[in-house]
């Protein structure tokens, strides 16, 4: 732990408490929309519940702790490994989801999905050796 400061969350389940609440909040974003109705001739307002994307670096500003704090304050202790590991894998998932259901725009899923670890070059180098079988011309001759 660093510097000596208190850490924010005390236990395993109260981190686990936190990031579900930081998952429902995401989840149920409120905006306010404005259309144009051409059949009343005026604007309508609706409220819709939206959903953004989880992360790490959104759940450490929800939460008011630092990023790094977090990182070396939670992800390099034994006892939170586990749930930090979760928080990594439900972040990757939530994304893969949105963009697999539309939420967000294909067009964005190398930048948000290079987070995760995936890339959008494919290997073209193949090394190794591959077995050539050739066969003679008394096999085909039946």
């Amino acid at each position: 732990m660093g510097a000596g400061r208190p850490r924010k969350f005390k236990s395993v389940k109260a981190l686990t408490d936190a990031w579900e609440q930081y998952k429902e909040w995401c989840n149920n974003q409120s905006v306010l929309t404005h259309e144009f109705s051409s059949k009343n001739s005026e604007f309508v307002s609706k409220q819709l519940k939206r959903s953004v994307t989880y992360t790490i670096e959104g759940f450490c500003v929800w939460a008011g702790i630092a990023r790094s704090n977090f990182y070396e304050t939670y992800a390099e202790d034994e006892r939170f490994r586990d749930i930090v590991t979760r928080i990594k894998e439900e972040c990757e998932v939530d994304a893969r989801m949105k963009f697999e259901l539309g939420v967000i725009d294909p067009k964005l899923a190398a930048l948000w999905m290079s987070k995760h670890g995936y890339t959008t070059k494919t290997e073209s180098n193949v090394s190794g050796s591959v077995p050539v079988v050739i066969s003679g011309d008394d096999e085909l001759e039946d």
